[in-house]
């Protein structure tokens, strides 16, 4: 790659990031290389990757953070990372919920992004044990009053993560009585061998409830998060009916999912009047079967 000095800030840190956790490490004089940036570019952008705790910096270059599967970035930390991949992933998946539905949204940065997206859609009643994504359709209540058809929002209660995610007994017990037709799911990570996981007991405990009252699971992931393992995991993919990620996510990886999901959305900037791309061979085979949300 070179001369790259073009590339957003967002852009510059999330090659930074993938270089980082696919290599294990990297170097500052590699990146100035590698980027066609200068090596003050480069060192602040390090810092600022450093700052959101997902990377450590060395001397010389950077390293990914040390007992990576057991931290928990904040909110405000993730939702600084790959916001073009979120959105793309948020416009799509917005396109599989149909008016009158009962949809559940977890907590994270692109289920948040994907509740932008959902205020037109009429009727829904939208269940969640996100803070943020409760107040996106409150918010958006309160602005334009109570309009005919705007959202019922269940909140679950619970007790909040750094990610502010409600989780604990009271969250489970609320989940577990309630059934949605789609569940809209962030996670931590995902992989072939421990498949969707999370740094945080708890919050594995609530997803998997929430995964049992779903008919169909429905995950919202950039490619950053393939790979990843967190310290306990809730979901196979075999559990999984759709994955929506970007166009970000490798083509040996796509194989790997798509020998294990159902389906496999990805997101992205398909040429004009195209729909997102689906991987071949990833459709569901029956009429019966396919996500008619």
């Amino acid at each position: 790659m070179s001369e790259n000095q073009n590339l957003l800030a967002e852009q510059r840190r999330a090659l930074i990031l993938d270089e980082v956790r696919r290599r294990g490490g990297v170097r500052v004089n590699e990146l100035t290389r590698k980027l066609g940036v200068s090596d003050m570019t480069v060192r602040r952008d390090l810092d600022a990757l450093a700052r959101l705790g997902v990377l450590e910096k060395v001397h010389g270059g950077a390293v990914p953070v040390a007992e990576a599967s057991t931290h928990e970035p904040g909110f405000e930390a993730k939702s600084g990372l790959e916001l073009t991949a979120k959105e793309d992933i948020a416009r799509t998946a917005a396109t599989l919920v149909a008016p009158g539905t009962a949809i559940a949204l977890s907590g994270g940065t692109t289920t948040y992004a994907l509740a932008h997206h959902l205020l037109d859609v009429p009727d829904l009643t939208v269940v969640t044990n996100s803070v943020r994504v409760a107040d996106v359709f409150h918010s958006a209540q309160r602005s334009s009053g109570q309009r005919q058809g705007a959202a019922t929002v269940v909140l679950t209660g619970g007790v909040r993560t750094p990610s502010d995610s409600l989780v604990g007994p009271v969250a489970d017990q609320a989940i577990a009585a309630l059934h949605f037709d789609v569940l809209f799911l962030g996670v931590h990570g995902i992989s072939a061998e421990a498949g969707l996981s999370t740094p945080n007991l708890a919050e594995a405990e609530t997803n998997r409830r929430l995964v049992q009252s779903a008919r169909r699971v429905v995950v919202v992931a950039d490619h950053t998060k393939w790979g990843t393992v967190g310290l306990s995991s809730f979901a196979t993919l075999g559990q999984v009916d759709t994955l929506v990620t970007d166009a970000g996510l490798p083509a040996r990886a796509r194989v790997e999912i798509s020998e294990q999901l159902r389906r496999l959305l990805v997101a992205g900037a398909p040429e004009d009047g195209a729909d997102p791309a689906e991987t071949p061979g990833t459709a569901l085979a029956d009429d019966e079967n396919s996500a008619d949300f």
